[in-house]
């Protein structure tokens, strides 16, 4: 039923945001995967020519082998404790971004007051079709254009950096308040690639330093293809966006190529191509390795893609769902309901529960984790493509190619909505929530 608002539980974890300071300019890489054409990387400039990136990105196939020189994982409490109080300044995981695609933007959404507080464009030209967004442990996010290019924005203005010759940071304020690439000064940095399909993006966790209260060396991960056949898994460091390094999967089917994209508590990276178009095949590419493994999807036609608290990767659609445990190596499945396209996004809260939306119905259904049985739904008023969970617990849906979007308390199965998007297309981590739910890896 749709309401006002009365009742919100909350998770007993939840994260605050420490304000992380990356650098924007044009800084390039040196050693990435031999052949990838890289446009250079600014923080809204795009003077110079293409880069030509070098070197094997390669890994062991069983992943056993370690690199001494990458980054250790360790955003674990200190055991000492820390003086960050709330991680540095009290200000909690609060913001859904989810993309314009028909106008190329961005919108922030505060997740408590429902009132849109910034929009971004994504790409110089405005015509990138954004669509997967991506909400790091400290706060900032990524987008990933579908026609090429990665944009890091800063979330707080205190980040931001005076790069317009302007005085004072100038930053949108609201929906009604989209400025011009160049003007816009928490834009991080943008990293132009000339794929011809450009879709996942997803953080991977960072070190979290009680000296600073700041997460640290933080990741990311993005895929492309030019054409048929071969795709790109590629890493960035998080803040420059220059390219760190680059793993190859080869026979990627379907047009759009690699589909969806997830971060696994050891900061791996899940990704899967799109089964409409043959057998599909869900891959996992190794955090400290570059190490491509492979598995056949078996169950029905998916199309969402998450990975839950236990590190096992759910593939989700038409209602139904598809699980997979990497340790025994088998799939169990829930089978969608009804017929038709097997549309939908999914994420779990942390507690158990897979939250999907079931093509071509306003219904989110809730999947148990271990059971695979439907154990709730709740009525919404439209089909919602994508699925998210924000840091109160609620349930989020973004229409289909439209203008709203509905948090869900799932305890009272109360309705809010917000308007005012453009051509919304977002099924990704667009709260963070998923990426602090997988937990974080230790050593």
């Amino acid at each position: 039923m749709t309401r006002t608002h009365e009742h919100r539980w909350t998770l007993a974890t939840t994260i605050t945001l420490a304000m992380a300071c990356g650098g924007g300019g044009s800084s390039r890489d040196e050693s990435s995967a031999e052949g990838l054409t890289l446009l250079p990387t600014s923080a809204g400039t795009n003077d110079d020519g293409p880069v030509t990136m070098s070197g094997s990105g390669s890994g062991s196939a069983d992943g056993e082998s370690g690199n001494p020189g990458l980054p250790k994982f360790d955003v674990g409490a200190p055991d000492g404790g820390s003086n960050c109080g709330d991680m540095g300044d009290g200000q909690t995981h609060s913001f859904i971004w989810i993309a314009n695609s028909s106008q190329g933007t961005v919108s922030k959404i505060n997740t408590q007051t429902m009132i849109e507080e910034g929009r971004y464009r994504v790409r110089p030209d405005s015509a990138g079709n954004p669509s997967r967004t991506s909400v790091a442990l400290s706060g900032n996010v990524a987008v990933a254009n579908r026609a090429g290019g990665v944009v890091k924005i800063y979330t707080f203005e205190e980040s931001c950096q005076d790069t317009n010759g302007m005085p004072g940071i100038q930053t949108s304020t609201g929906g009604a308040d989209l400025l011009d690439w160049g003007v816009e000064e928490c834009v991080a940095w943008y990293t132009p690639f000339d794929y011809q399909t450009q879709r996942p993006v997803a953080w991977a966790q960072g070190t979290f330093n009680p000296a600073t209260c700041a997460y640290e060396d933080e990741m990311l991960w993005t895929a492309g293809r030019y054409g048929a056949g071969n795709a790109d898994v590629l890493l960035l460091d998080g803040d420059t966006g220059v390219v760190v390094d680059v793993a190859v999967v080869p026979s990627v089917i379907g047009w759009a190529g690699l589909y969806g994209g997830a971060v696994d508590g050891a900061g791996n990276f899940w990704t899967v191509d799109h089964n409409w178009d043959g057998l599909s095949t869900l891959v996992r590419v190794d955090r400290q390795t570059m190490a491509v493994a492979t598995w056949p999807v078996e169950g029905q036609v998916h199309y969402g893609l998450a990975v839950d608290a236990m590190g096992r990767p759910w593939l989700c659609g038409g209602g139904g769902a598809s699980r997979f445990d990497p340790v025994a190596q088998v799939w169990a499945h829930l089978a969608p309901s009804g017929s038709g396209s097997a549309l939908g996004g999914c994420m779990t809260d942390g507690a158990g529960t897979l939250w999907h939306s079931r093509y071509n119905q306003g219904v989110l259904v809730a999947i148990d984790t271990e059971t695979l049985n439907i154990v709730d739904e709740v009525a919404i008023p439209a089909y919602v493509h994508g699925v998210s969970i924000d840091f109160d617990g609620n349930v989020w849906g973004v229409q289909f190619s439209g203008s709203d979007a509905y948090r869900v308390d799932p305890a009272t199965h109360t309705v809010d909505t917000f308007t005012g998007l453009v051509g919304a297309y977002t099924y990704s981590d667009m709260t963070g929530f998923a990426l602090s739910a997988a937990g974080v890896p230790q050593g």
